[in-house]
């Protein structure tokens, strides 16, 4: 592979992963090319490749990036809702499902230590990352709910054993309100009464 193949090649990588336009500068920064005429005609050149197709290469002032063909915009108009930021109730609500499944309301509300909205388990199913998976045989037959495939998908896991650890969670800050709970019931003794002692306000 010639010296401006490998610059074409990095130059194409570094704009597709940008979520911006990028001046020339920043993409030498990133390809690591000491000569900014090398940059340069690694554009030029992708310009080349990608004109005509369903992506573009374009330049905006003195900033490229890609983007999708004027001609073809329309297929990708579309009526959409805004995505929902999720709550903390409803982050920590995924976060024992996808641990823990299948699983109750009344477990996921005994694990949190308050009682779930209908509201939080709602946003989870209509995002589609969370569905019911039948019912519990015990007394009452509660509804259970999984995760779904898209959920996997939207988080970039292959499967469930791709899920962090809950000390990396912790690391992160996240879910501090529920870990323990969830170490605690790492060895699936699920309770199978909810909490009644507060109200799930954080949806």
């Amino acid at each position: 592979m010639t010296g401006i193949d490998a610059t074409v090649r990095a130059v194409e990588a570094v704009l597709f992963a940008s979520p911006e336009p990028m001046a020339i500068d920043s993409i030498r920064a990133h390809v690591g090319v000491g000569k900014g005429g090398d940059i340069r005609a690694a554009l030029e050149q992708l310009e080349a490749d990608y004109r005509g197709r369903g992506i573009i290469l374009v330049r905006r002032g003195d900033r490229w990036h890609f983007q999708t063909a004027p001609d073809l915009a329309h297929l990708l108009r579309r009526d959409r809702e805004e995505a929902r930021r999720l709550s903390r109730a409803a982050i920590e609500t995924l976060a024992i499902i996808a641990y823990q499944e299948p699983v109750s309301r009344a477990e996921i509300e005994a694990i949190r230590g308050v009682a779930i909205s209908k509201g939080t388990l709602d946003v989870l199913m209509e995002a589609g990352w969370v569905r019911p998976a039948g019912r519990r045989e015990v007394p009452g037959r509660p509804l259970i709910y999984a995760t779904t495939p898209a959920f996997l998908q939207h988080f970039g896991l292959t499967s469930r054993r791709d899920l962090p650890g809950l000390e990396d969670l912790r690391a992160a800050g996240l879910l501090d309100p529920v870990d323990l709970a969830l170490e605690r019931m790492g060895d699936g003794d699920m309770p199978d009464t909810p909490a009644e002692s507060a109200t799930d306000d954080g949806d």
